[in-house]
């Protein structure tokens, strides 16, 4: 097709397989506030959207709370479950290949921008993308709408028609029309193709290898 300049990817289930290193993180919150963690599939819900959000929604936290559980999530996150993480098959041959196509790509995460920073150096992806853009600490900038928009700023980029964000949750699709750019929606993370289209995906890649079909 070849219609976007400017690819924007998602990090957690769409560049790497993080779910370990976030599930013990969350396991670790929930230990500390005396809840019983439940089936470890449940908390595959925690992968994607921001993280105090999660504790709100899914855990009833307020405000308040939730803040306090992202501090304690991040004692075990930022020190072990970091790294314990994986980048998906054949996703540097894929990356190389659309650098090589004259794209400029870069990251929009709801994961706070130095831990997206440090894992991609970690797996040597960095020097991909011309700008990695994440949350805030600070929750300022949390939501992937917000994401996108401070990603597209950095970036200098007015025209959103040569923009795609590329996501395996709803809330990437969400974002992405939110802020006015399409979305391509993968199916090898931890969302499902149902999901995607009812967010408004405009296409679907069911493998990292078909990515490059619709950009």
């Amino acid at each position: 097709m070849g219609k976007y300049k400017y690819i924007l990817f998602d990090l957690d289930g769409t560049l790497t397989d993080s779910a370990k290193g976030i599930i013990n993180g969350v396991r670790y919150a929930l230990k500390y506030y005396k809840i019983p963690e439940g089936d470890y599939q449940d908390l595959y819900r925690f992968i994607g959207p921001p993280m105090q959000t999660s504790f709100e929604t899914f855990y009833g936290f307020e405000p308040d709370k939730a803040k306090e559980a992202v501090s304690v999530y991040r004692e075990y996150y930022g020190t072990k479950g970091l790294f314990e993480n994986e980048v998906y098959e054949h996703m540097e041959d894929v990356l190389k290949q659309l650098k090589n196509n004259g794209k400029k790509l870069f990251v929009a995460t709801s994961k706070p921008q130095s831990y997206a920073v440090d894992i991609l150096e970690h797996f040597n992806l960095a020097q991909y993308f011309d700008y990695i853009g994440g949350a805030t600490m600070d929750g300022k900038i949390g939501t992937k709408a917000q994401v996108i928009e401070h990603t597209l700023k950095e970036a200098h980029i007015d025209d959103l028609s040569e923009v795609v964000m590329i996501g395996d949750r709803h809330h990437d699709a969400e974002g992405a029309a939110e802020t006015g750019i399409d979305c391509i929606g993968v199916l090898y993370g931890y969302g499902s193709e149902d999901e995607l289209r009812k967010a408004g995906a405009k296409y679907i890649a069911h493998t990292v290898e078909e990515i490059p079909e619709f950009v």
